[in-house]
C-alpha cells in the first residue's frame, strides 16, 4: 500500500531508539498515523513540530498497518508561532479539536482552514473569527452542526441575536425576547462567513457559544475537558484585541 498527500503536523511521540511515530493532518486521509525512521534525529527535530507543513509518502504492507513516512518539508511556521502565545496556544488548540476526528477519516476542508488559520495569528481579528467558525466546522463534521442562517421560530434571516441552547438554531431579536435569559448570544460576526472579529466582548459571547455545544455534544459525552490551550488561545487573542482597540503595538508573549 502507498499514498502521497500534503499534511500539516499535529505532533509526535518516540518509537523505539531513535524513530517516531508522527501525527499528520493530511488533506485527503484525514488525521493519520505513520512511523518517521530516525524522526528523533537533529535533522528531523524542526521539521516534525506541530503547525509545519509537508509533503509526504506513507507505505505499509496492509491499509490497516501503522505504516512509515517519508517527509519533506514544505512550509516551516513552528519558529513563528512559537515567538507568540496565540501561535502556542492556537496550534495546540486546533490540534485537539482535529483529534476529536476520527482516525483517517478525509476532512479536506477542515485541513485547508486549519492552514489558513495558522498563516493568520497575527492578525488577532481574522484568526478569532476564523478558529470559531473552524469550531462550527469541526461540530458540523461531528454530526453536531449549528443552523445560524434563520430564525428557529420564524424562518426569517433578519436580527438575529440569540441561539437556542437546545436546538443550536438562531433566534431573531423579536422571537427571542421572552426568553432573552435562557438563549445563548449570537456575535453579529458570526451572521456572515467571512466577517473578522473586532470586538473583545463578542470574541467572548462566541467562544462561550461554541464551547456550550463542544461541551453538550462531544467533550462531557466523551469524558474529557476542554483543552486547556482553547482558554489560553481565547485570553491571547483578547489581549491583542483589546491592544490593536487601544492603539498600542508590540506582540503578546
Amino acid at each position: 500500500m502507498e499514498w502521497r498527500d500534503e499534511g500539516i503536523i499535529l505532533g509526535m511521540r518516540k518509537h523505539g531508539e531513535t524513530s517516531v511515530i508522527a501525527e499528520v493532518m493530511t488533506r485527503a486521509h484525514g488525521r493519520h498515523m505513520g512511523i518517521v525512521k530516525g524522526g528523533r534525529s537533529r535533522r528531523w527535530q524542526p521539521v516534525l513540530q506541530p503547525g509545519n507543513s509537508v509533503s509526504l509518502v506513507w507505505r505499509a504492507r496492509l491499509d490497516e498497518h501503522l505504516g512509515q513516512y517519508q517527509i519533506e518539508p514544505t512550509e516551516s511556521r513552528a519558529g513563528r508561532l512559537m515567538e507568540s502565545a496565540a501561535g502556542v496556544h492556537g496550534v495546540q488548540a486546533m490540534a485537539a479539536l482535529l483529534r476529536l476526528l476520527p482516525e483517517r477519516d478525509p476532512h479536506p476542508r477542515l485541513h485547508d482552514a486549519f492552514a489558513i488559520i495558522l498563516d493568520s495569528l497575527d492578525e488577532p481579528a481574522e484568526a478569532g473569527g476564523m478558529y470559531v467558525r473552524f469550531e462550527l466546522a469541526v461540530l458540523e463534521d461531528l454530526g453536531f452542526g449549528l443552523d445560524l442562517t434563520r430564525c428557529a421560530a420564524t424562518g426569517e434571516a433578519r436580527d438575529l441575536v440569540y441561539v437556542s441552547p437546545k436546538s443550536g438554531r438562531a433566534v431573531s431579536a423579536g422571537a427571542g425576547a421572552p426568553w432573552a435569559d435562557k438563549l445563548l448570544g449570537l456575535p453579529g460576526f458570526l451572521a456572515t462567513r467571512t466577517d473578522p472579529c473586532e470586538d473583545v466582548d463578542e470574541l467572548r459571547d462566541a467562544f462561550r457559544l461554541t464551547g456550550y455545544f463542544l461541551d453538550r455534544h462531544v467533550f462531557e459525552p466523551r469524558g474529557v475537558p476542554r483543552p486547556v490551550a482553547r482558554s489560553g488561545f481565547e485570553t491571547a487573542l483578547e489581549r491583542l484585541l483589546a491592544m490593536r482597540s487601544a492603539g498600542a503595538s508590540g506582540r503578546a508573549v
